[in-house]
């Protein structure tokens, strides 16, 4: 399969690459003939025979968490959809659509786990934002008695790191002056 691509893309060209006369600003692209290094994945994922199956094989083998390979996987998932809507495959189109269903489904089920533990430390997180302040309003309405809804406000949006101060510094107050002036240094 032959590419074309203008010439300023890239200083450095691997082997593979052939240019045309200077004044046509522009390379054939040799797929099969692309050296087997990262910066040629994408390409080489376009290729046709052996040249796709190492591709795919390669990016197989890339780490779960490595960009280029959900970025890939999403630009392929893509392709395939498109070569399924064609009337007429090839034996090679067919075998490619299914040999990237599994890799898809798996980079779409660890997103979702990745997106599940991010979103449940965040919850962790807020949970325990809001037990605290919750803990240091009512310390505080015991001690003062009714606390103007502005410093409430003040106390809710604090991160945990300042209430676990602010649960010191209380012991020293003696006004809700001194909690205001704490809020607003």
């Amino acid at each position: 399969i032959l590419s074309l691509f203008t010439a300023q893309l890239q200083p450095n060209w691997p082997q593979g690459v052939y240019f045309l006369p200077e004044g046509f600003g522009t390379a054939i692209v040799v797929i099969h003939q692309l050296p087997a290094i990262p910066e040629t994945l994408w390409l080489r994922l376009l290729g046709r025979g052996g040249t796709r199956e190492r591709a795919i094989d390669e990016l197989t083998r890339l780490s779960p968490n490595a960009p280029l390979k959900s970025a890939s996987l999403n630009l392929l998932y893509n392709l395939s959809r498109n070569l399924e809507a064609l009337s007429k495959k090839t034996q090679e189109d067919r075998e490619f659509i299914m040999r990237l269903a599994p890799l898809y489904q798996q980079d779409r089920e660890q997103a979702v786990q990745e997106g599940l533990k991010r979103g449940l430390q965040q919850g962790i997180q807020q949970g325990r934002q809001q037990g605290e302040a919750y803990l240091l309003l009512r310390q505080l309405q015991r001690r003062f008695g009714e606390i103007p809804q502005n410093l409430q406000e003040n106390i809710r949006n604090l991160p945990v790191e300042s209430l676990e101060d602010l649960g010191l510094a209380l012991l020293d107050f003696d006004t809700l002056t001194d909690l205001d002036n704490w809020l607003h240094p």
